[in-house]
């Protein structure tokens, strides 16, 4: 018991002990020499890792090693990793989502079409396939005549005659081979009915045209705006503010994992729908990512406007169905899966010995059973934003960097979890989706009873290599950028040309990669190329790499900044981001 202390008396202060804590204030300064004073300094490579990384330098660069085969002289060479995530290079994955924008900007409001017709054909490819169908009519007659050695010769023929219509300048394969095999007995047939659950879906000739609709203004100006479209999948329970389920006992992820794994072809139907729908060649470019509840959705930039209402109905209309075995419960757990035979070269089951059933058999008793029903259903769910876009507005600029807000970020790092209720949340769904079957020859098939298509020995359940397995993907195992074929009728390479030539008419420089001396086919090589091992030694450090590298691009940045001033002054349309 502490004694009470008498009025306007104040016990003596007790003498700090060695084991009492030194309290410093916070804005006292460590005294110099001492160990808080030195890990107050700023660490000297981290400073050189974050200016490399702000003028653009690849931190992890490819370096390879370049010999000249005429003089014997070898020099080494640092090429950009070409990351597209942060977390792996942050430079190289910023670059690659300048370019994604550059891509969706060029394509998104054009008034011509951007990919034009093919060339016509030249007399030589004609005579070429119908020298081809010919062969094919010739083998058609031996086949009906019984004459099966003369087929191996034939189909040498057939073989030599496509190597050289695709010499000829021919894209795609004239016919499919002969050989080809297919091991689901032949190829299976689905109905193409409609589901009775799923409304009515208008359809329309599609005209042959990737352009939007021109609207006049009483004034008489002409405008072509375009739309960005936003579809989320169906729910799966309530949830939180946070994206947690308000009750994670009934939040269904079992029905969430399925609707993630299949949710790109579900994309591919939605635009299918559309463009019948429509009635024209719709084109579009985005990105999926996930909700803060987890669960993907995708926004998308639209060449032309379509009614919301259209939007709407078709979003409400589509649907794809999954034709699997069922797969609502597992019959085996992860502590006890099945086990190979390696005698009969099938898995079985490790109590009665007797084997799984077969993937090929598994599809004939859905084909058989006219009552069958498909294992999963993917839908979307009744969100469905669009908004119309005006080119050349700060509204038509930041949409597009909302599209491409993520593209860097792997899935799971969108939204960073804060709390153990966003932690277990996902931890549940990663659970859930690490014993989705993800695809025919998935291992996970081993849990339901079933053995996947191409069965082996060295298949693990529950430890599928695929995509949609990990817990950076959340599901999504597709490419996450998605963009139509005939959206800016250019390549990545094509837009990455653009930005070089633009960067080298600035400068002022005349040559480029295309005024190089053309080399035959037939003359030798003049370089070789090969990996550089780290322990050569005539390597030299990283950190002299990387400050060499950041000279060089400082000083091209000065040099194009320099050179963007003068171009402002004289002709003040040149300006332009910088995407190179």
């Amino acid at each position: 018991m502490t004694a009470p202390t008498l009025p306007g008396l104040t016990p003596d202060p007790t003498p700090p002990t060695d084991t009492d804590p030194v309290v410093v204030p916070a804005d006292v300064a460590p005294a110099p020499g001492t160990r808080a004073a030195r890990l107050a300094l700023p660490m000297s490579r981290k400073i050189v890792t974050e200016m490399a990384a702000e003028y653009g330098v690849c931190l992890h660069p490819v370096t390879l090693r370049r010999t000249d085969l005429h003089t014997g002289l070898t020099e080494v060479v640092d090429l950009p990793c070409g990351a597209t995530r942060e977390d792996k290079c942050e430079p190289c994955a910023k670059r690659a989502r300048r370019l994604r924008q550059t891509q969706i900007r060029e394509g998104w409001h054009r008034t011509d079409e951007p990919a034009p017709g093919p060339n016509p054909t030249t007399d030589a490819q004609r005579e070429l396939i119908l020298l081809r169908a010919h062969l094919e009519f010739a083998r058609d007659e031996a086949q009906r005549a019984a004459q099966f050695d003369q087929l191996p010769d034939i189909d040498d023929a057939i073989g030599e005659v496509e190597e050289a219509i695709a010499a000829e300048g021919l894209r795609g394969a004239v016919a499919p081979p002969h050989d080809q095999d297919d091991d689901d007995h032949g190829r299976r047939k689905r109905s193409t009915r409609r589901r009775q659950d799923a409304p009515d879906l208008p359809r329309k000739k599609v005209e042959p045209r990737t352009v939007g609709k021109v609207y006049t203004a009483p004034d008489g100006t002409e405008h072509r705006p375009s739309m960005w479209l936003s579809l989320t999948l169906d729910t799966y329970g309530r949830v939180l503010p946070d994206g947690t389920p308000v009750d994670p006992g009934s939040y269904d992820y079992r029905r969430a994992a399925w609707d993630a794994v299949h949710f790109a072809r579900l994309l591919d139907r939605f635009w299918q729908n559309l463009r019948r729908c429509a009635g024209w060649n719709v084109q579009y470019a985005g990105c999926v990512e996930p909700q803060r509840r987890l669960a993907p959705h995708a926004h998308f930039a639209i060449r032309g406007t379509i009614p919301r209402a259209v939007l709407r109905q078709v979003a409400a209309a589509t649907y794809h169905q999954v034709w699997w075995p069922a797969a609502d419960e597992p019959v085996y757990s992860l502590d006890r899966p099945p086990v190979w035979d390696a005698d009969r070269a099938e898995w079985i089951d490790p109590d009665t010995r007797e084997p799984l059933t077969a993937w090929a058999d598994a599809l004939d008793l859905i084909d058989s059973d006219p009552d069958a029903q498909p294992a999963h259903v993917v839908r979307f769910g009744t969100q469905v934003h669009a908004e119309g876009v005006t080119p050349g507005t700060v509204h038509a600029n930041r949409t597009i960097g909302y599209i491409t807000k993520y593209i860097t970020k792997n899935a799971a790092d969108c939204h960073k979890p804060d709390t153990d209720r966003q932690r277990d949340h996902l931890d549940r769904l990663w659970h859930e989706l690490r014993v989705t079957p993800c695809n025919e020859r998935c291992a996970n098939w081993l849990l339901y009873g079933i053995q996947p298509k191409k069965a082996h020995g060295r298949l693990q359940a529950g430890r599928c290599k695929g995509k949609v397995h990990q817990r950076a993907t959340l599901g999504i195992g597709g490419r996450r950028i998605l963009v139509s074929r005939d959206w800016s009728g250019k390549t990545l390479a094509d837009h990455r040309a653009d930005a070089r030539a633009w960067v080298r008419n600035l400068l002022g420089v005349t040559t480029g990669a295309t005024d190089a001396t053309a080399v035959e086919q037939d003359d030798p090589p003049a370089y070789a190329w090969e990996l550089a091992r780290p322990d050569d030694p005539d390597l030299p450090p990283l950190q002299h790499r990387l400050l060499k590298a950041l000279s060089q691009r400082a000083q091209w940045k000065a040099a194009l900044l320099a050179a963007r001033d003068r171009a402002a002054t004289t002709h003040p349309t040149a300006d332009r981001p910088i995407t190179a």
